[in-house]
């Protein structure tokens, strides 16, 4: 979708009607990802692919379909072995599309969005694929506000609290909700598509600790990265293939790689060498959360070398050291879920109390907009 935008931003800006088919769910070796898109505009001028080529004609057909009679229409394309020669994947796979018209009428945030992506700004995108609020119905969603509906104020409020939550991580997928918006319901099927990419985690360390807390880095979205100068140890069968591994002194590699304020930083070194100029680059550099392993002992330490290379108490307050919420944790999975606690806690402003110790909300609205977040 983010590479057929331009096109549609200005078909949109224009006033002309076209048919945008966006893949919302795919099981096995489906070609394309969710959010791939495909477009038919004004003299039938295609832009973008959602199968690589399997069920594009179909999908060209259903598209032109779609805006002359002005309903979205949710279509699957599989393979079957009876019929081998029907439209649909070879690769063996199952593609969902929701195949609707956009008009300025019908999706009055659809111009903003694309302009959003265009600017950089992180937008998600919500829109209805089924159930009883209208299929098509697009919400768009800010850090900081909102544009668009979907047709019942409880359904616009809990799914612009869960955009917000897939927008940090830069996730797309289908959630479900009752039709006012209630939790544990599945009456209304909502495709969030976010547009940011997600954020990323470096992991400095070779210890299993540092491998525990990449894996659970990626399973909550991030893009992750392991670090560590000594290569005997930063081998890539040692943590989860999706991470990213270097063999680079860490201050080395983290003076030339950007962070931003959705950055989270883990410092598992626990070695002074590695420790203190790490450090001194990673808490003078913008990063959403910066945490470091040791016992406090180790921490008193750190802090006064830190002191002595200069850094400031403000600076040091961004330190999260000991690394993680008071857990109980022994081995290296549950320091890492506790590590990771610390940081959705930080990222969301909660509190780290057991929920039953808590009143009001269970997803309270968030503290501050930050659009970086």
């Amino acid at each position: 979708m983010r590479d057929v935008l331009p096109v549609l931003g200005r078909w949109y800006a224009a006033g002309v009607p076209f048919g945008l088919a966006t893949v919302v769910g795919v099981s096995r070796s489906a070609p394309r990802d969710p959010g791939a898109a495909l477009a038919v505009g004004p003299d039938d001028e295609v832009v973008g692919s959602v199968s690589g080529g399997c069920v594009e004609g179909a999908v060209f057909e259903l598209a032109r379909e779609v805006v002359a009679d002005g309903e979205a229409r949710l279509e699957t394309f599989g393979y079957g072995d009876e019929d081998a020669f029907a439209v649909g994947l070879t690769c063996g796979g199952e593609i969902t599309l929701l195949v609707r018209p956009v008009t300025p009428e019908l999706d009055p945030a659809f111009g903003e969005v694309a302009a959003a992506v265009e600017a950089g700004e992180p937008v998600t995108a919500a829109t209805v694929t089924g159930g009883p609020a209208r299929r098509g119905a697009s919400l768009a969603v800010w850090p900081d506000r909102d544009a668009g509906g979907l047709g019942a104020e409880g359904l616009d409020v809990a799914v612009t609290a869960d955009a917000r939550g897939e927008l940090a991580l830069g996730a797309t997928g289908l959630r479900h909700y009752g039709p006012e918006g209630q939790r544990r319901e599945d009456a209304v099927e909502v495709f969030l598509q976010s547009f940011a990419p997600p954020p990323r985690m470096l992991v400095f360390g070779q210890i299993d600790y540092a491998a525990a807390v990449a894996r659970t880095g990626v399973f909550l979205g991030y893009r992750v990265t392991v670090c560590d100068a000594r290569p005997v140890f930063a081998t890539a069968r040692r943590f989860p293939r999706e991470a990213e591994v270097v063999v680079e002194w860490p201050h080395r590699y983290l003076a030339d790689t950007d962070t931003d304020d959705r950055t989270v930083i883990c410092v598992l070194t626990h070695d002074p060498k590695f420790d203190v100029p790490l450090l001194t680059e990673a808490l003078r550099r913008p990063a959403a959360y910066i945490g470091a392993m040791g016992s406090r002992r180790t921490h008193e330490d750190r802090a006064a070398r830190l002191r002595e290379a200069g850094l400031t108490e403000a600076e040091l307050s961004r330190l999260r050291s000991p690394v993680g919420l008071d857990l109980g944790a022994r081995t290296p999975e549950e320091v890492a879920v506790s590590v990771a606690a610390e940081i959705v806690a930080l990222r969301w402003g909660g509190s780290g109390a057991p929920l039953t110790a808590t009143r009001g909300a269970v997803h309270p609205p968030r503290p501050h907009a930050d659009p970086a977040r």
